[in-house]
């Protein structure tokens, strides 16, 4: 997933904003994880780290957001991404709850 950045387009300015599998993708390819592979074994290789899963910046703990999907051992990498996508998405049609929805919306 990715968003484009508001601003007016200057060239110091990012394309877009990666965030939730497209993250995570990278981060597997970086890490070098071979496959199959545990959940553990991934978030292990990731140093479970925090994967943004919104263009706010938001994050989750990769090893939290495993603990939402059921499948424990992924054959392939297109099957663990498949397996996380619904997670992020979640995580991003939530929004971080009614607190942050009200500070996202001041000005300030």
């Amino acid at each position: 997933m990715a968003a484009r950045p508001p601003g007016g387009g200057g060239s110091s300015e990012p394309d877009a904003i990666e965030f939730g599998i497209a993250v995570l993708d990278e981060r597997i390819e970086e890490a070098g994880v071979s496959f199959p592979a545990t959940g553990e074994e991934i978030v292990n290789a990731l140093d479970d780290g925090a994967i943004p899963y919104d263009a706010k910046g938001r994050t989750v703990r990769l090893s939290e957001a495993l603990e939402e999907v059921p499948q424990t051992r992924f054959e392939n990498e297109t099957e663990f991404l498949d397996a996380m996508y619904p997670v992020f998405d979640r995580k991003r049609r939530e929004g971080g709850g009614l607190l942050n929805s009200l500070r996202d919306a001041l000005p300030f």
